[in-house]
């Protein structure tokens, strides 16, 4: 241990020497271990070098090809490449064969950790597989994909059957190699695709989700042909008989997955997440179905990434998993596997061999060939969907970035027996040449793309709801007894839930084992979980309109332990909003009850406090809404309001929004000022922006020279309004308390409340 051990007391002023000292040092320590490793014939300690050695280098390389505009993972491909034999192995063959021996036992450990970063890699591909997506732009991005898969399929095709025999693995089986440069040549790269594309800020344009939408839809046809391609060539032979047992195969696995396959990775997902204490079961919840699903597809006889795609868009679509989950996963996948695998494939391609001048001609024709099929399908694709010649070059521009997904299909190719190493390495260096040479192409074709009115507008739209509250909201807890207030906070719950299809989590709250007993007895019409669900449907019905909307969906969780510890304890399972109702909310002197005091101790987060009152609890689940909104400008005033108006849509009822307005004295007389008048106009014209968007109707109120709690309950009184909706904060201290203006309200209203916390 020797080396090591000198190489770890280096001075820190190394450390600061910049990227190039880092690498230098951590190649010289990864060398002295594959030297030792190699002495004691330890295969674990090269292992481990050559891990560091490939995340270093690749994470360094896809730095700089950051900076300068290029997708980093060109960098991490790069990287393998430097530490292979086109580069190390030419300028010290010494160290690259230290580092990377040809030892069968030593290339098996690596290819291992290969063989499952590709099926993260689809794990992850299949995440940021949008469907929505797909279905808004269907008909222009069909027609893409299936030009920009077609065109280019026959070309590679063509060049198969064409292609010297020196360069088939198998001659007799050129057709299946002629499949699959085919498909290498039709398939096109999400992520770079998509990168780009949120880079220029398009990812909301009309062009740039179809553009994303042709390449999810490419993608996803590739993976499938890729997987028929590999039953094939398990069979040995094309015949008609493999060609129907592998589609049928793979048919049945689709349809499978996404009819009860994916209920069943949405219960999964839930049920690890709800009743597990450790840390990131979810995480490990997921890799267990990619393999699950991995394994299917093998044993149907077609490739194991087509499961561990499939497998990525169930879990993307899955409502319980979080933006929390979805950025630990994607870490490991990102900082780990993407290095390791793409500088794994670099070592694979030996770009000495382009030295040979027919190979080095044949590169370039394989990459003119593989340029031309996919821009002028794509092309062609974008004029029979409807796109502009404008818009048809930016999406050619776009779809002809091959990237990470064309080295995982070369490497599958590779390993099944369809390429020989020559071919693969041509296929790499296509894959490079056509990624680095598409950011600049599709950033100078989108700024030729003009922006139309209709799309500023909805672009617009977007923004704001991206900015808001409820449309941010993903999973609701709904904190509740079988009281009247308690159905009423349902109600509420189930009117904002069905606005966006938020899935809901019901924690019962009951007194002791009698109160559970008369749960039980209650019929299902009077239980809380009937009234969410009736008044998400009623939500459903009252928008209306041609899109589908998403259905809620409604847990109940049993417990037995006290309220306040059952409630921290469910908290900590993700939710965006806890609403409480109760039935005991408030005492005499405008406070809140010390059960709802307990309750909302149990989370930090945003929290809804529903205090029934009047018809609301005679009549929880029918009586009318007559909205009124204090808004004072301010960011929890405004997430009062967004609760108000998606309240009002879903019920079709209009709010008021109320402003309290301050005087100063002028002469002895009280007067507004115009910067007063101003800051009031520009805050309701804020709220009646918000609710037009939501085709709510607005009416405004102001109220001068009288304290906030008066003005409010004068409105209540003179317009007849039964339910306020108040943004509040909490103040710190013991008990739950909201300020003074929130306790008159509450004490002295007699409408009920809610009190939106931040």
């Amino acid at each position: 241990m020797t080396r090591p051990t000198v190489l770890l007391s280096l001075p820190r002023a190394c450390l600061r020497a910049g990227p190039c000292a880092v690498a230098t040092l951590g190649l010289s320590a990864a060398t002295a271990c594959a030297a030792e490793g190699s002495q004691a014939g330890a295969s674990d300690v090269i292992f481990l070098a050559q891990l560091i050695t490939l995340m270093l280098v690749g994470r360094l390389l896809g730095e700089v090809m950051n900076r300068i505009g290029q997708p980093s993972v060109m960098g991490m491909l790069l990287g393998g490449i430097v530490l292979g034999p086109s580069v190390l192995g030419v300028v010290w063959p010494a160290l690259q064969h230290a580092i990377f021996p040809s030892a069968p036992e030593q290339k098996a450990m690596l290819d291992g950790v290969a063989q499952f970063g590709i099926l993260l890699l689809l794990l992850l591909t299949g995440m940021e597989t949008d469907l929505k997506l797909v279905r808004t732009v269907g008909k222009a991005a069909l027609s893409i994909s299936v030009a920009g898969v077609a065109v280019p399929f026959i070309c590679g095709f063509a060049l198969g059957q064409l292609m010297p025999q020196s360069l088939l693995p198998h001659p007799d089986q050129r057709l299946l190699t002629s499949l699959f440069l085919g498909t290498a040549l039709s398939i096109s790269s999400i992520k770079i695709v998509a990168a780009v594309v949120r880079e220029m800020g398009f990812t909301r344009r009309n062009l740039g989700q179809i553009i994303v939408a042709s390449a999810i839809c490419e993608d996803s046809i590739g993976w499938v042909i890729i997987a028929i391609i590999f039953g094939l060539a398990q069979a040995g032979t094309i015949d008609p008989m493999s060609v129907a047992k592998s589609v049928l195969g793979t048919a049945v696995f689709l349809i499978a997955s996404f009819t009860f396959g994916r209920r069943i990775v949405y219960f999964l997902i839930r049920w690890t997440n709800d009743n597990f204490e450790s840390d990131f079961p979810v995480i490990t919840m997921i890799l267990v179905i990619m393999g699950i699903m991995a394994l299917t597809t093998h044993f149907i006889g077609v490739h194991t990434v087509l499961g561990a795609f499939v497998a990525g868009v169930l879990v993307g679509e899955s409502p319980i998993l979080s933006k929390h989950i979805d950025e630990q996963l994607r870490g490991l996948i990102l900082a780990f596997f993407m290095p390791v695998f793409f500088g794994i494939a670099g070592l694979s391609a030996d770009l000495t061999v382009l030295k040979d001048a027919t190979l080095f001609l044949m590169t370039l024709g394989l990459i003119a060939i593989a340029s031309f099929g996919k821009f002028a399908g794509a092309f062609i694709g974008g004029e029979f969907g409807g796109l502009t010649r404008r818009e048809a070059f930016a999406l050619a521009c776009g779809m002809n970035a091959r990237g990470s997904t064309e080295v995982i299909v070369a490497t599958i190719g590779l390993s099944m027996g369809a390429l020989t190493q020559d071919l693969f390495t041509m296929i790499v260096t296509m894959a490079v040449a056509t990624t680095m040479a598409m950011p600049p192409m599709l950033r100078w074709a989108l700024k030729r793309v003009p922006l139309s009115r209709a799309e500023k507008e909805r672009l617009e739209r977007e923004e704001y709801e991206a900015r808001g509250f409820v449309s941010n909201l993903e999973r609701l807890l709904l904190a509740v007894d079988q009281s009247p207030n308690g159905k009423f906070a349902g109600r509420l719950a189930g009117l904002l839930a069905g606005t966006g299809g938020i899935a809901i989590t019901i924690l019962p709250l009951s007194d002791g084992d009698k109160a559970g007993g008369e749960q039980e007895k209650k019929e299902p019409r009077d239980r809380v979980e009937e009234t969410v669900k009736a008044a998400a449907e009623d939500t459903t019905l009252a928008q209306g309109g041609d899109d589908e909307p998403a259905p809620v969906d409604v847990t109940i969780r049993k417990h037995h332990a006290p309220t306040g510890e059952a409630v921290a304890k469910e908290a900590k399972k993700g939710y965006d909003l806890l609403v409480v109702g109760v039935e005991n909310t408030r005492v005499k002197n405008g406070g809140f009850h010390q059960d709802v005091s307990r309750i909302a101790s149990a989370l930090e987060g945003p929290l809804a406090i529903v205090a029934g009152s009047g018809d609301h609890l005679r009549h929880p689940q029918q009586s009318p809404l007559h909205i009124l909104v204090p808004v004072t400008g301010n960011e929890v005033s405004r997430r009062a309001a967004d609760v108000a108006i998606a309240i009002a849509r879903a019920s079709d009822r209009p709010i008021t929004a109320l402003y309290v307005a301050t005087t100063g004295t002028s002469n002895g007389r009280k007067r507004r000022g115009f910067r007063a008048r101003q800051q009031e106009q520009a805050i309701m014209r804020d709220v009646v922006e918000m609710a037009d968007r939501h085709d709510v109707t607005t009416r405004t109120a102001v109220h001068a020279d009288v304290a906030p709690p008066e003005a409010i309950l004068a409105e209540v009184k003179q317009r007849g309004h039964d339910l306020i909706v108040m943004g509040v904060s909490r103040r710190p201290g013991d008990k739950l308390f909201f300020g003074d203006t929130a306790a008159a309200v509450l004490e002295k209203s007699p409408a009920s409340i809610v009190f939106v916390a931040s």
